[in-house]
């Protein structure tokens, strides 16, 4: 297995920018364990699952945690990345090799931090000497959502991301990234699921800056992720067993979401109950023991998420999968289209083949699943 692997090329062009609006006007790339890829919306998501299935969602908040403030008369631009309590956080900073200890970073008049430490890994410890609420609210004003670097913003960044890089199902505060399969999701769109006899449940997942990290490691083995906290309560856990039992399909809604019920789950498939960290790495012949169908956007070349999906799918399927959606005018990465993944394997209730007449387009035939290079 090497690095190079699970390199791709895509023009620029094809990053999406902005969310597609209405959200459910975004392209779904069907990706079934056989048999030819379909071309669908977000708004087909509906039509294709079956009375039963359940769909796992990360409830997880994104907080505006990137800052720009002075260091004397330097700029400087701090992305917070883990609340290690009482006003002591873990951050990136550009420029962090010219930060020492003892250095006040001033963001606004009424807010500040302090450099506690520098670490081997490259981030700093930074002090705010401020409440929890004072902190949260100064926060509030004064960061701004910690978006991607291939999204390009002004510095200072764009309000309107406030909204659109937040869920509809985001509740709990501590992602420094959004889930972003969860932002093709509307209450409208919801309620088309529910009609449709399938459920939805969320479990919790902080979104860490590990997910913008390059793998640099050659041999993809050897790279470290970093650890998010996750959550899957006894009741979720309860309810995502009963589905497994009455035969519906466990979807995971995000990479997110797939690796915190993997990190949960027994060899027989069994989701316990879950509270901690996670640095669960998935790549090519991990065996899947949670999951059925993955709903996921479309991932950076050489990125942990993208070795996910070839773990789920085989590397070649996936590489032809996205060279389909390249070629098609698909919309890549946070704020892109999407693609619906089956698990290899027999599946009893696999995707429905696009119907007759809905003016679905079908790709030809890809590689057989299990044919990926590295594929362990």
């Amino acid at each position: 297995m090497r690095l190079e692997d699970f390199a791709f090329d895509l023009p620029p062009g094809h990053i999406a920018e902005h969310p597609c609006e209405p959200r459910e006007a975004a392209r779904l790339l069907l990706i079934p364990a056989g048999g030819p890829f379909a071309d669908r919306h977000i708004a087909d998501l509906p039509g294709l699952l079956r009375p039963g299935d359940l769909l796992v969602i990360n409830d997880t908040k994104v907080i505006p945690a990137r800052l720009v403030g002075r260091r004397g008369a330097a700029t400087v631009e701090v992305t917070l990345h883990r609340d290690l309590g009482g006003g002591q956080w873990r951050a990136f900073a550009r420029g962090a090799r010219r930060l020492q200890p003892g250095d006040r970073l001033v963001f606004a008049e009424d807010f500040a931090a302090t450099v506690a430490d520098k670490s081997p890994e490259g981030d700093v410890g930074l002090r705010f000497d401020l409440a929890p609420e004072r902190f949260r609210a100064a926060l509030a004003r004064h960061g701004t959502m910690p978006l991607p670097p291939y999204i390009k913003r002004p510095r200072g960044g764009d309000r309107q991301d406030r909204s659109d890089y937040q869920t509809i199902f985001a509740r709990a505060e501590g992602a420094v990234a959004a889930p972003t399969a969860g932002l093709h999701f509307t209450r409208e769109l919801l309620a088309r699921v529910a009609a449709r006899g399938a459920e939805w449940v969320t479990v919790t997942l902080h979104v860490g800056p590990g997910t913008f990290l390059p793998v640099k490691a050659e041999d993809p083995r050897l790279h470290r992720m970093h650890s998010e906290w996750g959550l899957i309560s006894a009741e979720a856990a309860a309810r995502i067993n009963q589905a497994r039992s009455r035969g519906g399909r466990i979807i995971a809604v995000g990479t997110t979401s797939l690796r915190l019920l993997e990190s949960a789950a027994a060899e027989s498939g069994e989701v316990a109950e879950f509270s901690g960290e996670t640095r669960l790495f998935i790549l090519p012949g991990y065996p899947f023991r949670a999951i059925d169908l993955l709903l996921t956007n479309f991932h950076l070349p050489r990125s942990t998420l993208l070795m996910l999906v070839a773990a789920l799918a085989g590397l070649d399927r996936i590489k032809a999968a996205y060279a389909h959606a390249a070629s098609s005018g698909y919309r890549f990465f946070s704020y892109g289209d999407a693609c619906l993944i089956e698990a290899r394997g027999e599946s009893p209730h696999p995707i429905p083949p696009p119907l007759a007449g809905e003016g679905m387009t079908a790709a030809p035939p890809p590689p057989q699943a299990g044919e990926g290079r590295g594929g362990g």
